[in-house]
């Protein structure tokens, strides 16, 4: 009786120190990319050629897509310390990228919004982190959500329709509120696993923090369509 205490209170500590670790990978990415954005937008010159020049805004997004591809493609072949360089590498590019927020939006409602997502996170984390019911059923109605949006924001920066913006900006919000409770139980749920060694373990609380961090990101984004107010 004893020993099977002693081993689920192992097995706790373990699953709460990986996913400490991972979330202060996602925190120092969020740190980066908030640094960057805050020095970028106050660099007039280059706020005006990434906010100008579509060439060079979209050329960041697609960058930043190769190189999310490419940090989930390699994790087993890389080290620990390049994946770690990668994720704060696109913590960084994502910065200059959001740059023009803090040109469109008020300071004000900036820090609101970021209250408000941080409010939001928080809670559907614990919900994920404790809930007893298997989120799994959820991922395909995520995934399917997720490319609908993707697709459907494609399709409104050629059409600008304002009722597709608002089913987007929505869509967006559950989507993204879902993928905040489900990523969170299937970190709880890696962290039971045999990582081999700390390297690995390191590698898998990376990846762990990109899906947490581009959480976080993109339902700020989509909090700030709601919330925010434009200069």
């Amino acid at each position: 009786m004893e020993s099977s205490i002693a081993y689920a209170h192992d097995r706790v500590a373990v699953q709460n120190t990986f996913l400490i670790r991972v979330y202060n990978w996602m925190v120092l990415g969020l740190v980066i990319t908030a640094v960057v954005s805050l020095i970028v937008s106050s660099i007039q010159t280059f706020a005006n050629a990434i906010c100008g020049n579509g060439v060079i805004f979209f050329g960041l997004i697609i960058v930043e897509l190769a190189l999310v591809i490419a940090l989930s493609a390699a994790i087993n072949r890389i080290s620990a310390s390049t994946a770690t360089l990668m994720f704060f590498a696109y913590s960084a590019l994502n910065g200059l990228a959001l740059s023009v927020v803090f040109l469109a939006y008020t300071q004000a409602s900036i820090t609101s919004t970021f209250f408000i997502t941080a409010a939001t996170f928080g809670a559907l984390s614990i919900y994920g982190y404790t809930t007893k019911s298997d989120l799994t059923s959820w991922s395909s109605f995520l995934f399917m959500g997720l490319i609908g949006i993707i697709l459907a924001s494609v399709a409104n920066i050629f059409i600008h329709n304002q009722a597709l913006y608002w089913i987007v900006t929505y869509g967006g919000i559950i989507v993204f509120v879902g993928l905040t409770a489900y990523d969170t139980q299937k970190l709880k749920q890696m962290a039971w696993s045999d990582f081999g060694d700390e390297s690995m373990e390191r590698k898998a609380s990376v990846i762990g923090a990109l899906r947490l961090y581009l959480d976080f990101i993109n339902l700020f984004l989509f909090f700030l369509r709601l919330t925010g107010r434009r200069r």
